[in-house]
């Protein structure tokens, strides 16, 4: 694969080129914050840019969509499956972390066809950061560089943009970079001092135990530890923690009939464990009626009900949980630094 190095004028007349061909779905502000969402124009890309609103993963997981029509009087039904490709261009390394693990757990067992569709189609054009957020800690969980599952890894090395295709997708998007110099040693010597200076820079919250520790911290008295109790009596049971991270991926499946009964659709919507009726099974029994059981179970599937199945952390370190939270208990490092201490 050929690395480049381009300027920033280069740069924008390559986005141009790829918004003309493709549907390119870049990060870019919305007032004082940042949303992926449809780019209409090169000159609104924000690489710079701290931390988005909701994660990528929402392109490839959405919120709520339609799985099967129907209709009762042909009895036809029709799987939707979607088929759009794009481009997903300015991903972080701790959200693209994220995707490689949805990557795994939607392709586990009965894969999932909607989820890996979408992943198939897409294209992504990940970017080293820049900008850190108020509440990273991704250095803490080793989320702060990534080396794989994107197309192309853009790193700003001084003045200069450093575009490094991994796969043949991403080699033919670079390929319309028109007489770009290919990466010299000099680059590449300062895009290995940044990744080593994320490694350790990117933590605005510190993290007091190693990742990989979480599990036997989490298996080893912890559930009974009243930090659950106390936090939880502040808890709104909103979900906002769960609706912005970026490994969330619980969902709801309902059908939905039209007024005449005789057509209708399958929708799936993305759920939360924080929500009251989230654990509510016929019969009315509720297996987690208490906000308490409900605000430690979020921290349980992501230092260790993950690990355990696929043997990674379920949190990438991006702080987006912290920041939305209405009642300011969400902050996982401060939770996990407290049972740290207390063994």
């Amino acid at each position: 694969m050929s690395i480049k190095q381009i300027d920033e004028a280069k740069l924008r007349g390559w986005v141009r080129k790829l918004i003309r061909r493709h549907q390119v779905i870049g990060i870019q502000a919305r007032g004082d914050r940042f949303v992926f969402a449809p780019l209409a124009k090169a000159e609104d890309l924000r690489l710079d840019y701290d931390v988005s609103v909701l994660p990528p993963t929402r392109l490839l997981q959405p919120m709520c969509e339609t799985l099967v029509r129907f209709t009762r009087g042909t009895g036809d039904y029709q799987s939707v499956v979607p088929d759009e490709r794009f481009v997903l261009f300015g991903v972080h390394p701790y959200d693209m972390i994220a995707i490689n693990q949805m990557d795994s757990i939607f392709a586990a067992d009965n894969s999932d066809i909607h989820y890996l569709s979408r992943r198939r189609n897409a294209t992504i054009v990940a970017c080293d950061i820049q900008t850190p957020s108020e509440n990273i800690f991704a250095s803490c969980m080793g989320t702060a560089t990534v080396q794989e599952g994107f197309d192309i890894l853009v790193s700003k090395v001084g003045d200069r943009y450093v575009v490094d295709p991994r796969t043949d997708r991403g080699e033919a998007l670079a390929a319309d970079i028109p007489r770009a110099p290919s990466l010299s040693k000099a680059a590449a010597a300062r895009r290995e001092q940044l990744w080593d200076d994320a490694g350790r820079l990117f933590a605005k919250r510190k993290l007091k135990c190693r990742p990989e520790d979480l599990p036997g911290i989490l298996g080893n008295g912890s559930y009974q530890h009243p930090i659950w109790k106390e936090k939880a009596a502040l808890c709104f049971s909103c979900g906002q923690c769960t609706m912005v991270c970026p490994t969330c991926y619980c969902f709801d499946v309902a059908d939905e009939v039209a007024w005449d009964l005789d057509a209708g659709e399958r929708v799936r919507r993305l759920d939360s464990c924080q929500l009251a009726e989230f654990a509510l099974v016929a019969g009315g029994h509720n297996f987690r009626k208490a906000r308490e059981d409900r605000y430690r179970h979020r921290y349980y599937r992501k230092g260790k009900y993950v690990w355990d199945r696929f043997g990674y952390i379920a949190c990438v370190g991006c702080g987006r949980c912290t920041t939305a939270c209405p009642a300011d208990i969400a902050n996982i490092v401060e939770i996990y630094n407290a049972l740290a201490e207390d063994k």
